[in-house]
C-alpha cells in the first residue's frame, strides 16, 4: 500500500504511470500524483518531418494549420498508428516529467502503461519499444480495463465479481473481474471519436452544414446526452453551409444531439449486453448487488449511467474522476508491483 517510503522512492526514481489515450495522455509520477494531462496530438512539418508542437499547443492547431504543417493524432482507435510520432510524444512527456523534478534523476524510470485489452502482440511491442526508446529502464503493460478498475477502487482481487466499462476516445473497454483476473472482456472501436463523427454527419445530412471535430466535441460535451435530460438544452452550431459555401450558425437542441449519438450508443449497449450474457451466473449475481462502474471521458456524457442502468437492469454509476481512472490505476500498480505483478506484462530493458 501507499507509504511515505514509497513516496520518497517515487520522487527519486521518477517511476511513471501513463494512460496513453487516443484523445488524451495522462502521466502520473509515483509519490507525486498526476503531473501531465494533455491531448495526444502532435504538430508536424510535412517536408522536414519535424515536430513543431506536442500536446495542448498542438491541439490548438487542429484544423487551423497551413498546408505544410499537419496536426495529427498518432493513436487511432486506441492503438499506435504512427510509431515514430508516438515515440517522440512519449519522449516529450517523459522529458517534461524530468524537467519538473527538483532532485537529480539517478537512472531511467520504470514505466507502467495502460493499453487496450484487444491489442495484438505486435501492437504491444510497438508501445513497449516506443517507451524504451523514449528513455524507460523497464516497461510494464497493463490492460486499460484492469487499470481503470484499480483506479476506480473495485475489489478485483477478491472472490466477488466486479465490472468496469471504460469509454475512451478510440475504444470502449468492458471487463468482468474476479480473484485478480479478467473473467470476460470485450473491446470495441466505438467511443468518443465515433460520437464526434456522428455529430458531424448529422449536421451535414440534416442542415447541409459542415462542422469540424472541435465543434462536434464541444456540442457533445456541452449538450450531449444518452438519456432525456430534466431540462433540455440548446447551443449554436457553427460551420460552413455546403450549398452557399458561406459561414452559418444554427441553434440545435440536446434532443437532436442525442439523436445523432444513437448509433454509437446502441453499439456500446449491445457489446455490454453481450459481455453480461457471457458472464457466469454467480458473478452476474454480484454485479446485480454491487453495480457496474463507468470510467473514461465517455462516462461524462449526460445521463449515460441512467441509460445503461435502464438497458441492463443493473445499477450503473460513474466512477470518481472517471478521466483519470486508468492513470491512477497504473500509479497504484507502481506502488504495489510485488502484489499486483500477475496482472501486468513486464518487459525489461537497458539498465
Amino acid at each position: 500500500m501507499f507509504s511515505p517510503l514509497n513516496s520518497i522512492l517515487g520522487i527519486f526514481s521518477r517511476d511513471i504511470g501513463i494512460d496513453l489515450g487516443t484523445a488524451n495522455t495522462l502521466v502520473l509520477v509515483r509519490g507525486v500524483g498526476i503531473v501531465i494531462n494533455e491531448p495526444s496530438v502532435v504538430a508536424v512539418e510535412k517536408r522536414a518531418k519535424r515536430v513543431l508542437a506536442i500536446g495542448a499547443e498542438a491541439k490548438q492547431m487542429v484544423g487551423r494549420t497551413p498546408a505544410d504543417i499537419v496536426a495529427i493524432r498518432p493513436l487511432r482507435d486506441g492503438v499506435i498508428s504512427d510509431f515514430d510520432v508516438t515515440e517522440k510524444m512519449l519522449e516529450y512527456f517523459i522529458t517534461k516529467v524530468h524537467d519538473q523534478a527538483l532532485l537529480p534523476i539517478p537512472h531511467r524510470p520504470r514505466i507502467v502503461i495502460g493499453i487496450p485489452s484487444g491489442v495484438t502482440e505486435v501492437e504491444k511491442r510497438a508501445v513497449h519499444d516506443a517507451a524504451m526508446n523514449a528513455g524507460a529502464r523497464e516497461v510494464f503493460l497493463i490492460e486499460e480495463p484492469m487499470a481503470a478498475a484499480i483506479g476506480s477502487g473495485l475489489p478485483i482481487t477478491e472472490s466477488i465479481g466486479s465490472m468496469i466499462v471504460d469509454i475512451g476516445g478510440g475504444t470502449t473497454e468492458m471487463a468482468v473481474f474476479s480473484l485478480g483476473g479478467i473473467v470476460v472482456s470485450r473491446s470495441i472501436r466505438v467511443a468518443g471519436d465515433e460520437m464526434d463523427e456522428e455529430i458531424i454527419r448529422y449536421a451535414r445530412e440534416k442542415y447541409n452544414v459542415l462542422i469540424g471535430e472541435r465543434m462536434a466535441e464541444e456540442l457533445k460535451v456541452s449538450i450531449g446526452s444518452a438519456f432525456p435530460l430534466t431540462e433540455e438544452k440548446t447551443q449554436m452550431l457553427r460551420g460552413r453551409n455546403l450549398i452557399t459555401g458561406l459561414p452559418t450558425e444554427i441553434e440545435v437542441s440536446s434532443v437532436e444531439i442525442r439523436e445523432a449519438l444513437a448509433n454509437p450508443l446502441d453499439q456500446i449497449i449491445d457489446a455490454l449486453k453481450t459481455t453480461i450474457d457471457e458472464t457466469p451466473p454467480e458473478l452476474v449475481s454480484d454485479l446485480m448487488q454491487y453495480g457496474i462502474a463507468l470510467a473514461g471521458g465517455g462516462a461524462l456524457l449526460g445521463n449515460i449511467a441512467a441509460r445503461l442502468s435502464q438497458e441492463t437492469k443493473m445499477r450503473c454509476y460513474v466512477s470518481e474522476d472517471p478521466l483519470t481512472c486508468v492513470v491512477r490505476g497504473a500509479g497504484q500498480v507502481l506502488e504495489e508491483l510485488d502484489t499486483l505483478h500477475k496482472i501486468i506484462t513486464p518487459t525489461r530493458g537497458r539498465r
